[in-house]
């Protein structure tokens, strides 16, 4: 082929897009850039004292629908199958999750049966915000916030209870904010060809043919809710890497971009901090503010689209306390920002990967800090220390779940502007790049969590379907 692609970003997105175009019948010379010393972007396992693992980023990958086929299938294209850990179908992790509301845990309701009794916090029977969506018409609007679309399909309460704690646990955002049409596409789609959100997730959009593999049917067979790897899920790009590198692909650490520039030929020269590269083709998965801050002066006009997608930060603060029990069994709570502006869940590692607690195993949970709460701190100029995090860490564990002895290990971690916010209207920003990208014929694809997905799975696929873009086919082993 004798072309150069380089990819910019070496998270888990800038990583399977590198696999990707790797694994094609004639591969093209690919370069992988990350300005740090390590690969793997948010997804970070550690070791404690005891051997428990501790993640500081995503925790658990789902293995429903093609993307999470498709993680598996790379799970197994490299040799991982033996480490997978499963959540199965039957598990408490898999069946039951909380919301902390007024004071107390309550169950999410689960089966036909839960939805036709009452359960508080909820005022009456979820049965009754079912039947409301079903009669309520379509909504007119190209784009709606997720509360606004809640509100009017399910009630106030589901919109801000359920809603509101579900964009906080998943986007670290506020729903008053978030859009529909971007960050839950099936129900925006749904309301869309059906009229209801219910009627159109029973139907379904019809069945996307998925890969198949002895691990897919496994997770099918076992009804997966969620897997993990025994060594952490950062054992993954870990993975990758390897492969990567036996696959000659040139992976450069520690080299931040300083700029994108088009020479006359077409071809784009990435300049680093000592050094420069000359390519074919960039794929870019950096955010995207970080990318419109790299791009030439002729590409004003994508910069603009790109720059108005933001993120925000999410402290994660990992606790583990000897010889305590859980109030409850299940994955994890959330907390509406009703209840606590700062808290936005808390998450029962050692239900889900009891394997994982070390010896002597003791009890983990990752308390998650952000919203209006952190956004006013990093506004103000305060200072951000461990220790306020660590404080208010435990102290939601002692009010929340009566953890209340000192933990015997605890690890504070802030992701700056980590979790990308697709606000109201999203789909235009990302329609105007795609415009401007065709219009211009520039050589470059967007790939990462800024996008179209903030979930391993979704950065995985991004990576992918980059690399076909580039390749013009599917790629194959």
């Amino acid at each position: 082929m004798g072309r150069t692609v380089v990819v910019l970003g070496g998270g888990i997105s800038g990583l399977a897009a590198s696999y990707h175009l790797s694994r094609a019948p004639c591969p093209p010379k690919v370069v992988l850039v990350e300005g740090s010393e390590r690969l793997g972007g948010w997804i970070r396992s550690v070791r404690g004292p005891n051997g428990a693992i501790f993640e500081l980023g995503p925790r658990g990958i789902r293995p429903a629908g093609a993307l999470g086929a498709r993680t598996l299938l790379l799970v197994s294209e490299l040799g991982l199958d033996s480490e997978v850990l499963p959540v199965r179908g039957d598990h408490p992790a898999a069946q039951n999750r909380f919301l902390y509301v007024g004071g107390a845990l309550h169950a999410l309701p689960t089966g036909l049966r839960g939805l036709l009794r009452p359960s508080p916090p909820f005022s009456k029977p979820l049965f009754w915000a079912g039947l409301r969506e079903l009669t309520k018409p379509r909504g007119k609007e190209p784009d709606e916030t997720v509360h606004s679309f809640a509100q009017r399909r399910l009630g106030p309460e589901v919109a801000s209870l359920a809603m509101d704690s579900l964009c906080r646990g998943v986007f670290a955002g506020n729903s008053r904010e978030l859009s529909i049409r971007s960050c839950f596409p099936s129900l925006f789609q749904a309301e869309q060809t059906h009229r209801s959100v219910l009627l159109g997730l029973l139907l379904g959009a019809g069945r996307t043919p998925q890969p198949d593999s002895a691990l897919i049917r496994q997770a099918l067979a076992e009804r997966w809710s969620q897997w993990s790897l025994r060594g952490g899920l950062e054992m993954l790009p870990q993975a990758l890497e390897t492969h990567l590198t036996s696959r000659g692909v040139s992976v450069l650490r520690g080299q931040p971009v300083c700029g994108l520039s088009l020479q006359a030929e077409g071809r784009w020269k990435v300049s680093l901090r000592d050094s420069s590269l000359e390519a074919d083709h960039v794929i870019s998965a950096i955010p995207a503010s970080v990318l419109s801050e790299l791009l030439p002066a002729e590409a004003a006009p994508l910069a603009r689209a790109l720059s108005a997608i933001t993120a925000v930060s999410v402290a994660v603060v990992n606790l583990q306390y000897r010889g305590a029990h859980l109030p409850v069994q299940g994955f994890g709570h959330l907390v509406p920002s009703s209840e606590d502006p700062g808290v936005l869940g808390i998450v029962y590692d050692s239900v889900a990967f009891p394997e994982q607690d070390g010896s002597p195993p003791g009890l983990r949970v990752t308390v998650m800090l952000g919203g209006s709460w952190l956004q006013t701190l990093e506004a103000s100029g305060c200072v951000l220390s461990q220790e306020l995090f660590q404080q208010r860490a435990q102290e939601a564990a002692a009010t929340q779940l009566g953890l209340k002895e000192l933990p015997s290990h605890c690890l504070v971690h802030l992701h700056k502007n980590s979790i990308p916010q697709y606000t109201l209207g999203h789909w235009q920003k990302l329609e105007a790049a795609r415009q401007f990208l065709a219009a211009h014929r520039l050589p470059l694809t967007l790939a990462g969590a800024s996008y179209e997905g903030v979930a391993v799975n979704d950065c995985i696929e991004s990576g992918r379907q980059a690399a076909v873009s580039v390749l013009g086919t599917e790629p194959n082993g």
